[in-house]
């Protein structure tokens, strides 16, 4: 039996059409996904420039392609578009914005730091995530998003980190504050920035326990390491460590931590008052403390604890309430017995 030749004709057109969709919708999304990868790219040395003139150090091409771990060919290529694009100029090696290259940067950062503080009011999320996750958004989100992002936040002025968040207009908070490597001894601060890069930094600051807010009495420091207790512990960082982090001195009015620690330190059968719950602690979190009880000038006594020290049982208000030592760490108070 022979085959109708208009059904095979058709049939080769119906697989050809096929085919050349197929081939298309594959090209289009390595273009779309080549262009994505460039404008981010973009993004990041515009970032990345701001960062370091802000700190007053010169961006050389160097020092530029390792903290982006960019090849050097990419790099130039980039350099080469940003050129043509008016936002960026070079001297030799040193790379420097122009001023739509600042206000691009600022845009990018404006985002980032809007996203940080969703992360941390809005969400769950641990804090040692909310950087990476922000660096992801940066890239995403429209101007109208943006701009409804900022106020569905309450128009903040900082992110969870302290540093300033850039108006709308890329205007930016200055800041007065110091490092905590220059703190001097036997002076009260109150930490009002940790740097979040370098990460592997950062993630040493969090395993410390150190937050936003919380007040340091500076024991002794030296060229190499500041000692400093807070809220009941004992603390000794490197100077490297100690410069990531910044501070304000604190009048003697200022000062209300000399006596408090953490709730996870109060062993069975001792009591203490509410002093508050840690700046660390926000969103639902702290919502949800509060709605426990865990108000200013409340009593609580430890009831009992599991074979490991955790979780502890706390009455406060005739009820008990279990905690793990982690949400325990973010509750302040001070003994009474």
């Amino acid at each position: 039996m022979n085959a109708n030749p208009y059904i095979l004709l058709l049939l080769f057109f119906s697989i050809s059409t096929l085919i050349y969709i197929g081939w298309k919708l594959k090209w289009t999304k390595i273009f779309i996904s080549s262009e994505t990868r460039r404008k981010t790219a973009i993004e990041d040395i515009l970032k990345q420039l701001y960062h370091v003139e802000y700190s007053g150090k010169i961006a050389t091409f160097n020092a530029m392609s390792g903290a982006l771990n960019l090849s050097s060919s990419k790099l130039v290529e980039l350099i080469e578009e940003m050129n043509l694009l008016g936002l960026i100029r070079n001297n030799g090696d040193i790379l420097e914005l122009t001023n739509d290259g600042r206000d691009y940067a600022l845009k990018i950062i404006r985002i980032h730091r809007l996203w940080e503080k969703y992360l941390s009011e809005k969400t769950g999320i641990h804090r040692s995530e909310w950087h990476s996750r922000a660096e992801q958004m940066e890239h995403n989100l429209s101007k109208q998003e943006t701009e409804d992002l900022y106020k569905s936040l309450g128009s903040p002025r900082f992110d969870p980190h302290g540093d300033p968040i850039p108006t709308v207009t890329g205007e930016i908070i200055a800041s007065n504050e110091e490092t905590l490597s220059h703190a001097s001894a036997g002076c009260t601060v109150r930490i009002t920035h940790i740097e979040d890069e370098p990460d592997a930094i950062y993630q040493h600051i969090i395993k410390q326990k150190l937050h936003m807010g919380q007040q340091l009495k500076i024991e002794d420091s030296d060229d190499q390491y500041v000692h400093f207790t807070s809220e009941g512990e004992e603390y000794t960082l490197s100077t490297i460590v100690a410069s990531n982090i910044g501070v304000k001195e604190l009048s003697p009015e200022e000062i209300f931590e000399a006596e408090t620690i953490r709730l996870s330190s109060l062993d069975v059968g001792e009591r203490a008052k509410v002093i508050g719950i840690s700046s660390e602690c926000r969103g639902a979190n702290r919502r949800r403390l509060l709605d426990f009880g865990f108000i200013k000038g409340t009593t609580i006594e430890t009831e009992m604890q599991g074979p490991s020290k955790e979780p502890k049982a706390y009455k406060i208000r005739n009820t008990l309430i279990a905690l793990r030592n982690d949400q325990a760490d973010l509750i302040l108070i001070e003994k009474t017995s």
